[in-house]
């Protein structure tokens, strides 16, 4: 096996991992109390709890179900030359960031999918109808979605031509992301429109956790903001304090239990009108305060 090869192959270290999940957390957890962005409606104690006990559940599903099925398969499609970035022999680093990029774009047409496909949305509801947004939030994903997930994840995969290396990469960097845009923290108005040119900021995916439907149908991507500049979904306009976390029809916290939450894909689904939501005054693609 030749240094390209054992290069792609290999898998992030996991104390490394570890470090760079635990450091995020644990910087961002700090910094929310710090600095919040929005005033929270629920008590933070007991929604940590109960978003603690579904990414509980979330990653006993992942550990079960896409470990067995996804790792094996990045390490045959390397093995074999298999996938789209294949096709070209490219250099270590371009493929390795070419690779993060499509992930990342692929990622982004899943989660458009979990919303308009009714039944993804069953279980992608279960993370939406969170009363308030943080860190927590991150990590509240239904079991049975990241279930549904891992034959997408497969697909990704192999027709991209995803070596274990890069999807390990991926991997931690999507969740070190996914912390930090569903933060409750309140960064510098002027470095954050910065920064949301490039990456995904929290006050741009709190728009796409508003009740408005047309706020939620917006700021699809994960990592990079590129799809949403390209797909023209983008919007940023909608001040935070404006903006209701959750769905429309599932506002009352006392129906939002851990238990309830998890059977919420096998009860029948609620509809009512979305709330609208006036012109606003500045440009959508300007990220408000």
């Amino acid at each position: 096996m030749g240094s390209r090869s054992r290069t792609l192959s290999g898998e992030l270290p996991s104390w490394l991992n570890r470090l760079l999940i635990v450091g995020t957390m644990t910087a961002i957890a700090l910094m929310e109390l710090k600095r919040p962005l929005r005033v929270p409606r629920q008590s933070k104690l007991s929604r940590d709890r109960r978003n603690l006990a579904v990414a509980l559940l979330a990653a006993g599903t992942v550990a079960l179900a896409e470990g067995p099925v996804v790792s094996p398969l990045a390490k045959r499609v390397q093995r074999r030359e298999q996938g789209l970035l294949k096709l070209v022999r490219l250099p270590v680093p371009l493929e390795v960031c070419l690779a993060v990029l499509l992930l990342d774009y692929t990622l982004f047409i899943w989660h458009y999918l979990t919303h308009k496909v009714p039944f993804l949305w069953r279980f992608h509801l279960a993370h939406h109808v969170d009363l308030d947004l943080d860190a927590s939030t991150a990590l509240r994903f239904h079991p049975g979605e990241l279930l549904l997930s891992v034959p997408w994840r497969a697909f990704q995969v192999r027709l991209l031509g995803i070596a274990p290396f890069p999807l390990a990469l991926w991997q931690t960097l999507t969740l070190m992301e996914i912390l930090f845009h569903h933060s409750n923290l309140r960064l510098p108005l002027g470095l954050e429109r910065r920064l949301c040119r490039i990456i995904v900021t929290p006050r741009m995916h709190g728009i796409h956790h508003s009740i408005v439907r047309r706020e939620t149908d917006s700021n699809w991507s994960t990592i990079f903001s590129w799809p949403d500049y390209l797909h023209g979904t983008l919007r940023l306009n909608v001040p935070q304090q404006s903006v209701t976390i959750g769905v429309a029809p599932y506002q009352n916290a006392a129906e939002l239990t851990l238990g309830k939450t998890l059977l919420l894909p096998f009860q029948k689904m609620r509809s009512a009108r979305a709330p609208l939501r006036g012109p606003l005054s500045i440009p959508r693609s300007t990220l408000a305060g």
